[in-house]
């Protein structure tokens, strides 16, 4: 089951134009309304979350639920088995250590069978990319997605193909471990070239299989080789050379296994060419090696009140509880709909909220950590990767037509309105907080079901623009349903909201009726490279 992923494959890619500077001074905006905690609770799935350290540099163990028996650092090991469905969530950036280093960094994912009966281990979907795969374009705040080709950022772009079902097939549909066996599930590279040298079609690094290593002669192992292709000269005063790398697979096993995430080198030769790690150097580097560097800064405690220190949320390598937050908004528990606010107010559920930054909702929504190392998060904060899907049985119970709205938001970080309201900034700053994709389905006003894609970029404080905008009449109930995965690129929290549109307001259009798509907007990617076939729907 080794397999290099090497999807870098040149393609013309437009450069995004600059920002345009901001002139308009910004404003404050107060959105007085409810805000309400998000119903439900996330699933049981556990999911190895490997993300800390976030940049590596120095291989080592990223993470590692094997057992401590036998291996030289113990504590690097956090002797957790996975049972029935759980899920790979890797992102982690390789950084060189001057602008000359420029080494292959490879990840490494290995499984084990800790029982004496063998074990099948079934993948759903399976998707990879890297930061040159997946730039972060300068797109629109929204674009009608109808091929899945919109993205911004490897986060974006990776969860935006697992929404939609793709799978790359760089892993098999099913696989066994026999009684105590530890294999290779798969080797990624990530090389260190630039978003330009990518564009340009900079070659990559020439791999030498590690099995033929040992026929390697003198004259092939050394610069005296002429017929040895040479690594291309970098330019001096470059910056330091980094890429990075987002994963997110599905598994399910019938039986105990342990998984470990490590980061090696390759060994570059005198001519240029590379040696990947090898299954064995993977195994050795498990058993032998500590944890990877740097380390990242380490939390706060959660219970910290300290108000005079900054707070850190830190960066996850654990195991955390939660794949899917699944609930249907109602008014209340007795309910079976969710009654659409007066004309002109809104109402707003919680998004993605963590510690000291619930919108004034007092909510957590941060995965727990089940098992974790010292120095990292206590809380899968911003649960990158988890998939939510929101239903909304939306009531009119006024007595005449309504035109309603559901909006996706970030709002400003506030608690001291205590879910009274929201603020916002007019025109939001310039930091982009959200990219991805969300899916809609809803039942149109001419009584049609549609399924749409929208990707959304949104920026600190923006107010964004609807999802949908329908137009119920009194009794009316219409269902609505917002499906996304929160894309590791993104900064928690935001808000989902439905507003019932004054009436001296006109209807903004919907994403397929007035949004642009990628066709019509310049300087945006109109010719990537295809999806991978062999979809497999999610277990």
């Amino acid at each position: 089951m080794l397999t290099l992923l090497s999807f870098l494959l040149p393609v013309s890619i437009p450069t995004p134009p600059p920002l345009l500077a901001q002139s308009t001074p910004h404003q404050y905006v107060y959105e007085p309304q409810e805000v309400r905690p998000l119903p439900g609770q996330l699933d049981e799935v556990p999911v190895f979350n490997s993300n800390s350290p976030e940049v590596v540099q120095q291989e080592g163990i990223l993470l590692s639920t094997f057992p401590p028996d036998g291996m030289r650092v113990p504590s690097a090991h956090l002797d957790y088995a996975f049972e029935g469905r759980f899920d790979l969530f890797i992102h982690h950036i390789a950084k060189g250590q001057t602008p000359e280093d420029v080494r292959t960094l490879f990840l490494g994912v290995l499984v084990h069978n800790p029982s004496d009966e063998t074990v099948t281990v079934e993948v759903s979907q399976a998707v990879s990319y890297l930061s040159q795969e997946a730039p972060f374009y300068d797109l629109p705040s929204y674009v009608a997605d109808t091929t899945g080709r919109a993205f911004a950022g490897p986060g974006s772009r990776t969860t935006t193909d697992i929404l939609r079902g793709v799978d790359q097939g760089f892993l098999p549909d099913r696989f066994r471990l026999p009684p105590g066996s530890t294999q290779l599930l798969f080797s990624a590279p990530i090389p260190l070239r630039s978003l330009q040298e990518f564009q340009q079609g900079m070659p990559l690094p020439l791999f030498v299989d590690p099995a033929t290593e040992a026929g390697l002669d003198a004259a092939e192992a050394t610069s005296d080789n002429p017929l040895a292709p040479t690594r291309p000269v970098r330019p001096r005063g470059r910056d330091i050379p980094i890429n990075g790398r987002t994963a997110l697979v599905y598994l399910d096993s019938n039986g105990p296994i342990n998984v470990a995430s490590l980061g090696m080198f390759s060994r570059v030769l005198p001519d240029g060419r590379e040696i990947p790690p090898s299954t064995e150097d993977w195994i050795r580097l498990l058993q032998q090696g500590d944890l990877a560097g740097p380390r990242d800064v380490p939390p706060t405690p959660p219970n910290q009140r300290t108000s005079s220190r900054r707070f850190y949320y830190g960066r996850v390598a654990g195991v955390a509880q939660g794949s899917l937050w699944s609930t249907r908004l109602t008014d209340d528990s007795d309910s079976e709909h969710l009654s659409i606010p007066e004309a002109g107010q809104s109402i707003s559920y919680a998004i993605s909220t963590v510690d000291r930054n619930t919108l004034g909702t007092g909510q957590i929504q941060s995965a727990p950590i089940l098992a974790r190392y010292p120095d990292t998060a206590y809380r899968a904060h911003g649960n990158y990767g988890i998939h939510y899907q929101i239903e909304m049985p939306l009531r009119n119970n006024t007595d005449r037509t309504q035109q309603v709205a559901v909006l996706f938001q970030t709002p400003l970080k506030d608690e001291t309105l205590q879910g009274r309201g929201l603020r916002f900034m007019r025109p939001p700053l310039d930091r982009v907080f959200y990219r991805g994709t969300l899916r809609i389905r809803y039942t149109n006003d001419w009584g049609a079901e549609q399924t749409r894609y929208v990707h959304v970029v949104q920026r600190r404080g923006q107010e964004g623009e609807p999802l949908v905008t329908l137009s119920l009449r009194p009794g009316e109930e219409r269902d609505v349903e917002v499906e996304f995965l929160y894309p590791p690129d993104a900064t928690p929290p935001q808000a989902l909201t439905i507003e019932t549109l004054a009436p001296t307001i006109i209807p903004r259009p919907n994403p397929d009726e007035g949004y642009p798509t990628l066709s019509n907007q310049p300087g945006t990617p109109t010719s990537l490279e295809p999806h991978p076939t062999g979809n497999r729907p999610r277990q």
